[in-house]
């Protein structure tokens, strides 16, 4: 029986993104964010708008596929995909769906994009006025727990408690990505730095989080092109291969009255698994992680669940020196991330861990040849990628 796989069967050409904004500060509509951003894509992968003829997205963007396609001039659409629910969970599924695409025959240059202008149509870390209450926020609304932070908290405080992780494990994260973001120009926090001091000083959102523990709230937009791995050569840039891709939820993983069997979980000890099997790669393979960062325990959990330590060692791992490129035990998130760079449901992460393989982030891993990306965490579906260069082939 032939192997069904997408391992080193499409490959990443083109990647871009608009400027980033602080929530409510772009000059532009969510829609003119998200053309910039393909339109810059395009010009990374010297392809015409018009060729594309595949699109696929998550987290419910608002930019309709129909809508991007007449507005670029595409010759013709073939196919189209969103990722259902999780949120950020989705990034690498939709890069996963847009592979899928290609791989079946159904495109021949797929589009993957995220477009978000919470200034144009509110915030994701604020409650939201509701008439009616209903599905899983029944179950947390009448008890106080109306927004993310609060909801995320705890599953993450259980964490904490099982494993004896301190607070510092949760700082270094903070840090790196911010050190991340001084080098790097796109970034909203470029310039500004954040100190150990200044992270123990800031205040409290909930426990186990304080201010710089949370993501940012932004506008901008981000996009990458996906070809057939046997076209990937005929483009400017060094290939992006996809090694693997894995999506999906553990068991019970989304019970709405917080009482999953294995609550203290990021949602990836079973999509890590099959991640690595279809890249046929382990945890030490890794060089370098692009973690979503809703929240810096989510990023331990994440971690842990990808098999790169054992959640009772969190605190030796989790240490600015070993989270910091180009040198350290496994670099994370070195464009600033959801906390430094932008937070596009994630997005931007993708478009990183494709610049660590090309060789030009702003960061770069010394180790950069496999580069991870794990979306949102304690979402379900959750979801996960790998990309390589074609020495991993």
């Amino acid at each position: 029986m032939t192997e069904r796989t997408l391992r080193g069967q499409v490959a990443v050409v083109g990647v871009g993104e608009s400027e980033y904004y602080r929530a409510g500060h772009a000059p532009d509509p969510e829609f003119r964010l998200l053309l910039k951003a393909v339109l810059a894509a395009c010009r990374d992968a010297d392809i015409d708008p018009a060729d594309i003829d595949g699109f696929a997205s998550f987290a419910d963007d608002r930019n309709d596929a129909v809508r991007i396609a007449t507005a670029l001039g595409v010759k013709r659409l073939r196919s189209t995909t969103m990722q259902w629910g999780g949120g950020g969970g989705g990034c690498a599924a939709a890069v996963a769906n847009g592979a899928a695409a290609i791989m079946s025959g159904m495109a021949q240059c797929v589009l993957v994009y995220r477009g978000l202008a919470q200034g144009q149509f509110g915030r994701f870390g604020q409650a939201a006025p509701r008439a009616s209450i209903s599905g899983e926020m029944a179950y947390q609304m009448p008890y106080g727990v109306l927004a993310p932070p609060q909801k995320f908290a705890m599953k993450v405080q259980r964490f904490m408690h099982e494993h004896g992780v301190r607070r510092e494990a949760l700082r270094a994260i903070a840090l790196a990505s911010y050190q991340h973001a001084q080098a790097n120009p796109r970034a909203v926090m470029h310039g500004k730095p954040l100190t150990a001091e200044a992270y123990d000083a800031s205040r409290w959102i909930v426990e186990p989080f304080r201010l710089f523990d949370c993501c940012m709230e932004n506008d901008g937009a981000g996009a990458l092109l996906l070809v057939a791995a046997e076209r990937a050569k005929d483009f400017p840039h060094r290939p992006v291969y996809l090694l693997g891709a894995a999506s999906g939820g553990d068991w019970r993983a989304a019970a709405s009255p917080h009482n999953a069997p294995h609550y203290a979980s990021a949602n990836y000890s079973g999509v890590s698994g099959d991640l690595y099997r279809m890249a046929r790669v382990s945890p030490a393979d890794v060089g370098v992680v692009q973690s979503y960062e809703n929240f810096t325990g989510g990023v331990a959990m994440a971690l842990s669940e990808h098999g790169f330590f054992h959640p009772d060692e969190a605190n030796d791992f989790l240490t600015p020196e070993n989270l910091v490129a180009p040198s350290g035990k496994l670099p994370l998130n070195t464009s600033g991330g959801n906390l430094g760079e932008c937070y596009v449901h994630g997005f931007e992460l993708v478009i990183e861990a494709a610049r660590q393989v090309r060789g030009e982030s702003t960061s770069q891993a010394a180790r950069h040849d496999v580069a991870l990306v794990i979306g949102g965490p304690m979402v379900t579906p959750a979801s996960s990628l790998l990309f390589g260069s074609a020495a991993t082939l």
